[in-house]
């Protein structure tokens, strides 16, 4: 019954929950539904509030968010605020703190206009909190939704900001969620030689872990410079392990507009070091895949345009591109075989007449090589020279496997 629901709580907590009906009606929190959620209901750890808002209380909060960050639908930075937390600043990742910087794009410290509080980019000047950005600040909180990738930049900010948080004794709580290709853990692991702002760790291309469990590993395998360990808290996800399906409430990155994308990412986003366009410069990027080169062997086409925000000078920018349409890709053939699919890549090379030119896309040092993006110099070649993908697969052995066991080690979630 509800009200023997509230006689559960303490004083604070109904004040709190008194005060999110009032101030955001619309919410989750509007009713008992939310306090009440189903056994198998997965609820990402910031929204449960009333776990962790006590232990904010009096302390100076800095807060790791962008766009995903999100409490009942609202902003959490907004949400805390307005529950008298002191957040004294924002740490803001790539794409910003409101999700609207291109790929790549450096970002520059700001205000944010809507509450005036200090942005300090993390994707700009800033890798990681200095001296005096911590100077101020009791405790970190961090809150960015992940999709599971190397080469997905959130998991850079997520060391740096420990890296940051431990040469400055303070503490870092973990506001968990969900990973949605947590179900994969595949593909080569990354070289040493190719460490790079698109690979900073010896991971395969899917790591299979929140970041809360990621974040166990990097203090773990002591991946902080001079051997430092970062204090982590940590609210974990509720009813969650690797092999549900997610949904995100909101997109992870402004390329990243759909679920397809998302699922398909992993797979398609190594077209990144190639030729090919993965349909930046449209509105359903990381869902089609095509050059101006395969007129005449495929029939489906798009056109990339510059679009503010999102892509502004795309691969084959205003010129119609041929190849696959993968919107309607059944995604559940990802989470039956726990694979990254290579056939698409394996496939577009064999049908591109200019052999020599496939993986030529030399625009940017790191984005535009495939080595880096594969975190190995042998998937090229292995291409090139027409491996089938199982003959691929084995060489990622064993440390594919090697990866796998050292991961049971960190999990949070079955």
């Amino acid at each position: 019954m509800k009200k023997t629901f509230f006689t559960f709580l303490t004083p604070l907590q109904i004040v709190i929950i008194g005060f999110i009906i009032l101030k955001y009606p619309g919410s989750d929190f509007s009713s008992n539904q939310y306090l009440e959620k189903k056994p198998k209901e997965i609820i990402t750890g910031a929204d449960q509030l009333l776990t962790y808002l006590p232990y904010l209380k009096g302390k100076r909060i800095a807060m790791v968010v962008n766009q995903t960050s999100v409490i009942a639908k609202k902003p959490s930075v907004d949400t805390l605020l307005a529950l008298g937390i002191n957040v004294v600043k924002v740490f803001g990742p790539e794409h910003g703190f409101r999700g609207n910087a291109s790929n790549g794009a450096k970002v520059e410290d700001n205000v944010d206009s809507k509450t005036g509080i200090p942005i300090i980019s993390l994707y700009g000047k800033n890798k990681k909190p200095s001296k005096e950005h911590m100077s101020d600040v009791d405790l970190v909180v961090f809150d960015i939704q992940d999709v599971g990738c190397r080469f997905y930049t959130y998991i850079n900010t997520l060391t740096h900001v420990m890296e940051g948080c431990a040469e400055n004794n303070k503490e870092l709580l973990i506001l968990d969620r969900p990973n949605p290709n947590g179900y994969i853990v595949d593909g080569p692991m990354l070289e040493e030689h190719l460490h790079s702002g698109i690979g900073m760790h010896p991971i395969p291309i899917t790591h299979g872990m929140t970041m809360a469990e990621f974040a166990q590993m990097v203090n773990g395998e002591g991946w902080i410079p001079n051997k430092l360990q970062c204090k982590l808290r940590i609210i974990k996800v509720a009813n969650y392990n690797h092999d549900m399906p997610y949904e995100l409430p909101v997109f992870p990155s402004p390329n990243l507009n759909s679920q397809q994308s998302i699922l398909l990412y992993p797979s398609i986003c190594l077209f990144e070091g190639t030729i090919i366009s993965q349909g930046r410069g449209t509105y359903i990027p990381f869902t089609v895949l095509g050059a101006p080169a395969l007129k005449g062997k495929y029939e489906f086409h798009f056109k990339p345009v510059g679009i503010p925000g999102m892509s502004e000078t795309p691969l084959h920018q205003n010129e119609e591109c041929y190849g696959l349409d993968l919107r309607n890709y059944d995604t559940n053939e990802l989470r039956k075989t726990k694979r990254l699919n290579l056939k698409w890549m394996i496939e577009l090379y064999k049908a591109y007449p200019y052999k020599d030119k496939f993986f030529d896309r030399t625009q940017s040092k790191q984005m535009g090589n495939i080595n880096f993006l594969a975190g190995t110099e042998r998937f090229k070649q292995q291409i090139i020279d027409g491996k089938s993908e199982e003959e691929i697969r084995k060489s990622w052995e064993p440390g594919l496997s090697e990866y796998k066991t050292m991961r049971k080690k960190y999990l949070l979630y079955p």
